[in-house]
């Protein structure tokens, strides 16, 4: 509807910020200035101990220095209260004495009838408490003791009963002169297929009310005294007041109970919410039958930045929360997360309060892992990597899971978590001997691998090169992800195999990999701090490196890509070489001549095709074979002598 002019300044004006928001907030005297207006409290938008949270009662407005939540009364309402703008708008008129602007009719009638609706739920919710307390109710009296459920319980959750009778709540209401129209309307009763008087929803269940961020009963959900009934548990068909997607249970009291400072927790069932507020957890909430919604995620952040997901540890409990994660990641953004509690296998919270009671409840929720940890438990549980390609799929299943998240800030630190996840299970010998150091991890696998086999040092090839040809392959790399930061968590688990023997390039790679999930634009400046300029200054101006196109153009990201996957793949196929040519040489009567004959051929080419994927910026020389290959000159002539080896080994003997 539209208001007339001047009627929110007026509003405003008669309203007291302060007392909307003293409703809702402790105001920290020691810092508060009553008399110039000027109020401090912690927020209640986020959870805190300090007093970040400024009124401005004077000017109307408020402002957070932690959250930086802003606004003034009406936009207050509507965050706390979960209202829409003329909701609050309605609410402070009302506070404040000023009539409401007269509506149009349609919007009047609409209001007129939710309010007709609302009344009729209500009704509803004192029929259903008195039939608890008669004697059809026994045996629903005495199961809701067995599970613990006190008088003091049943009276703060409104819980009822509705009688096995086909009209029992439509005969009561129309005894009170409700239309036929409005209790169907409110999802009280359904239509007879026969033609016969409409019947009771809910028959010979437990009743649980559910009301809106306001109090007001829209919805009940309702749980079944026959064991034999095809549904456990049946909500309310959605009306016009009531949409399952966009609403919790619990709501009201659960949010009021975060803004104090508990955790909120989401359980999976009405029982789960009641147990757990009985034990002190009064921020507990439940989707209402479904998985949990984009709505209710909405609604669950304006209330907590990170709630604490409370799921049974069976296989639905895991299931429902993988299905939570998938819903969430496209959600995600900075400061607004999840955080999931999987109870033990067979158990749900109510289990749990009962068994061990809430301190034991407490520490499994304490312990809450974060989303990341259970999305990676998720894609990677019963996966076997033994080949290339199964540790591909699962690189790429991963990839697909975080390039759902839409907010890159988040998705780039997500990727780096999971790729840091990857390596430890790609790469086990990673950390081992470190004694809890990456950095000393990386040293003492450096130390180990950098040193030459004894056969190395008798390959002809190692000593012809020694690993010049490595170390200028490797500082292309480095310059190129030094240049183009972006690329870094791409290669990380390449650059991870990459070793020089080279002090200062080596140590360049470890600070690379060490300061993987520092930001992009913040990475060299924090490796130049450690180590200085000289090392970073002599990488980027050397001939070589300085001549690379990627380096000439750091701006091309693609260009940069390119670069760094050739140079890897050439530095992986001489590699391959390296290991069959030092096995031959060690060993010459291990295999037959054609074995070895085929496989270092194989190797050479391996090698040759990666040397002309690239650009010629080492330009090998190459002779043409008699089958038509290329063949380095510098692999055919290392091969003839290590033949030569072999026959005058075998000579000998």
């Amino acid at each position: 509807m539209s208001l007339p002019p001047g009627f929110l300044d007026e509003l405003r004006t008669r309203t007291s910020l302060s007392q909307v928001v003293g409703r809702k907030v402790s105001w920290d005297m020691r810092k508060s200035n009553q008399g110039k207006g000027d109020m401090w409290a912690p927020c209640p938008f986020h959870q805190e101990k300090t007093a970040s949270f400024h009124v401005d009662d004077r000017k109307g407005y408020y402002y957070c220095f932690g959250c930086h939540a802003k606004g003034d009364a009406l936009t207050f309402v509507q965050e706390t209260e979960n209202v829409s703008f003329i909701e609050a708008v309605e609410i402070l008129a009302g506070e404040a004495g000023m009539p409401m602007p007269a509506r149009d009719a349609k919007a009047k009638a609409k209001a007129d009838r939710r309010s007709v609706l609302i009344e009729v739920m209500e009704q509803a919710v004192q029929f259903f408490r008195l039939q608890l307390k008669t004697g059809a109710a026994a045996e629903t009296r005495a199961y809701l003791d067995r599970r613990g459920l006190g008088p003091g319980a049943l009276e703060r959750f409104e819980i009822g009963f509705a009688p096995a009778s086909w009209q029992g709540l439509w005969d009561h209401l129309r005894s009170k002169d409700v239309s036929e129209e409005m209790i169907l309307a409110a999802g009280l009763a359904k239509p007879s297929s026969k033609g016969g008087k409409p019947y009771d929803t809910f028959r010979n269940r437990i009743m649980f009310p559910i009301r809106d961020a306001r109090g007001r009963a829209i919805a009940f959900g309702g749980r079944a005294m026959d064991p034999t009934d095809n549904a456990k548990y049946l909500n309310s068909p959605e009306t016009e007041l009531f949409d399952k997607g966009r609403n919790l249970y619990n709501m009201g009291p659960a949010r009021e109970a975060a803004g104090k400072g508990q955790p909120l927790i989401v359980a999976e069932g009405y029982m789960d919410v009641i147990a757990l507020v009985e034990a002190g957890f009064g921020a507990a909430v439940a989707p209402l039958g479904t998985a949990v919604t984009e709505e209710q995620m909405h609604l669950l952040w304006r209330i907590s930045d990170e709630p604490v997901m409370a799921l049974d540890g069976d296989t639905a409990g895991l299931r429902a929360a993988h299905a939570v994660i998938d819903r969430a990641l496209p959600l995600l953004k900075a400061g607004k997360g999840l955080r999931f509690a999987i109870m033990p296998e067979g158990k749900d919270p109510d289990d749990i309060l009962r068994s061990d009671g809430a301190e034991a409840l407490g520490q499994i929720l304490q312990t809450a892992q974060p989303m990341v940890q259970l999305l990676w438990q998720g894609v990677i549980e019963g996966r076997v990597l033994d080949s290339p390609e199964r540790k591909a799929a699962l690189d790429m299943a991963l990839r697909e899971k975080v390039g759902r998240i839409t907010d890159p800030t988040l998705r780039s630190h997500y990727g780096r978590e999971i790729a840091a996840l990857l390596r430890a299970v790609l790469r086990p010998q990673w950390s081992s001997g470190s004694s809890g150091s990456s950095r000393a991890g990386w040293k003492a696998r450096r130390g180990a691998m950098a040193v030459p086999s004894q056969s190395a040092k008798t390959s002809m090839l190692a000593a012809a090169q020694e690993g010049a040809e490595t170390r200028l392959r490797a500082s292309v790399i480095l310059a190129s992800l030094l240049i183009c930061p972006d690329l870094l968590p791409e290669f990380e688990l390449r650059l991870d195999d990459m070793l020089t023997g080279d002090q200062d390039l080596d140590q360049i790679r470890d600070l690379l990999l060490r300061y993987a999930d520092t930001p992009s634009a913040d990475r060299r400046g924090v490796i130049e701090a450690e180590i200085g300029p000289g090392p970073l200054e002599t990488l980027l101006q050397a001939r070589h490196v300085a001549i690379t196109p990627c380096i000439r153009n750091p701006g091309d990201i693609d260009l940069a890509r390119q670069t760094v996957t050739e140079e890897l793949d050439k530095l992986d196929a001489d590699k391959g070489l390296q290991a069959e040519i030092e096995e031959a040489a060690a060993d010459p009567d291990s295999l037959s001549h054609e074995a070895v004959t085929w496989r270092l051929g194989d190797a050479a080419n391996t090698r040759n095709r990666a040397q002309r994927s690239g650009g010629n910026d080492e330009a090998p020389e190459f002779d043409l074979g008699p089958n038509g290959a290329h063949i380095d000159k510098r692999e055919r002539d290392a091969f003839e002598r290590l033949m030569q080896k072999i026959e005058f080994g075998k000579t000998r003997r």
